[in-house]
């Protein structure tokens, strides 16, 4: 099989898990949820502000309370869209036998897998480019600036999504249903998220020498070293606190991208193991 065959095959997969993704209902509801939410935001500012009777919140207040609605909801909905994808499109074909048919036709394991792991970033591109789209316009009706703090934010924002689809694509290499991958994704964003806490626990034991505080200071610090720290992709305190077209203040962007393909691609990597080794 050439290259050229090869790559058409992926891509031929990649595009079939994209129209089956954009057709989901549970997919269509988070995302009009997520839109409803961050077009409201507008509003819901318009109505706190007629509701005081002294006028007292100020646009400086209003704007911080969009982009605190904005941003909380492009995060949870954003993760819940990618996990929900990258948890289902292996088990559910598996269930409706359709992955029998795609690999009795000339199309390898690898192929299959790598087709299948594109179509879910499309998806989780799309989703999170179209909840940003109206975020930024809706902060420069009111602010009158391009807010590219927050297409950085955006870009940042994906490769902490590429971290937990990749392990939770992974894992549901595994499972024949969706809910065991759905449970380890949100299992692994939340952990991800909390990072930052194991190194302040290897920190306070590191001055310990014997004793289970070292040792729960050397486990930590081992988990710390191994575990992605999420944390470090979220932009979330500079779109409040800094001016919307301000550069990200103390982030090396080229060092995040490079950490989040490296996590990425370990993700994937282990998804094309455990898949090559399961009995179909």
């Amino acid at each position: 099989m050439s290259a050229t065959t090869s790559a058409r095959g992926v891509w031929a997969i990649a595009m079939y898990t994209w129209r089956e993704g954009i057709r989901k209902k549970t997919l269509i509801g988070f995302l009009l949820l997520s839109l409803l939410v961050i077009f409201g935001s507008t509003f819901m500012t318009a109505f706190m502000t007629q509701a005081t009777v002294s006028g007292n919140i100020e646009t400086e207040v209003e704007t911080k309370i969009i982009k605190d609605i904005c941003v909380s909801a492009i995060s949870i909905f954003g993760i819940l869209i990618t996990i929900f994808m990258s948890a289902s499109v292996v088990p559910n074909e598996m269930e409706n036998k359709v992955i029998y048919t795609v690999l009795s036709k000339p199309v390898r394991r690898y192929q299959y897998l790598l087709g299948k792991f594109a179509g879910v970033q499309l998806i989780v591109i799309a989703n999170l480019v179209l909840m940003s789209l109206l975020f930024i316009i809706a902060l420069y009706i009111k602010e009158q600036v391009v807010p590219t703090l927050l297409m950085w934010s955006t870009l940042l924002t994906y490769f902490q999504f590429l971290i937990v689809s990749s392990f939770t694509f992974a894992i549901s290499c595994t499972s024949t249903s969706s809910v065991l991958p759905t449970i380890s994704g949100l299992f692994i964003y939340i952990t991800g998220n909390l990072t930052e806490y194991l190194n302040d626990v290897s920190n306070r034991s590191g001055t310990t020498e014997s004793g289970i505080d070292a040792i729960i200071g050397q486990v930590a610090s081992m988990l710390y070293k191994i575990l992605p720290n999420l944390r470090s992709f979220d932009l979330r305190n500079q779109i409040l606190y800094l001016a919307p077209n301000d550069p990200p203040a103390d982030v090396q962007i080229p060092n995040l991208i490079l950490y989040g393909l490296l996590y990425g691609f370990a993700g994937y990597l282990l998804a094309q193991v455990l898949f090559s080794r399961k009995e179909l």
